[in-house]
């Protein structure tokens, strides 16, 4: 069986599979800035992701359809159509992170200074 490490070299963060170049070193950050899921440590390694880039739906700010969205009620509900989010939930199967969980740890403000 493979390591948590190795099982998430497997995986793609969000960045990686739309494409939008708002990751470190992306070709975007200059137009649009870094994305917020690329900069989120209180989600890294959740759904098998780097930061929030395989949790990016929780993460107020993101691009998506060329837009970002601060309202997490109408975002939730154009990421549940999402084919990345889709395709995360079907990779992780039964060990998918559930939303509760994530927003958890978001809301976890003593992450931010451990």
């Amino acid at each position: 069986m493979n390591s948590f490490r190795e099982s998430m070299i497997d995986k793609k963060n969000c960045w990686e599979v739309k494409g939008c170049g708002r990751h470190p070193g992306g070709d975007n950050i200059d137009q649009r800035g870094i994305c917020p899921a690329a900069l989120e440590k209180r989600l890294d390694g959740k759904n098998n992701g780097v930061n929030a880039g395989r949790s990016c739906w929780v993460v107020a700010g993101t691009l998506c359809d060329q837009q970002t969205h601060d309202d997490f009620v109408n975002k939730i509900a154009r990421c549940k159509k999402c084919f990345f989010y889709q395709q995360v939930y079907q990779e992780e199967g039964d060990n998918i992170v559930p939303l509760m969980d994530l927003f958890d740890c978001i809301m976890d403000l003593e992450a931010d200074i451990r």
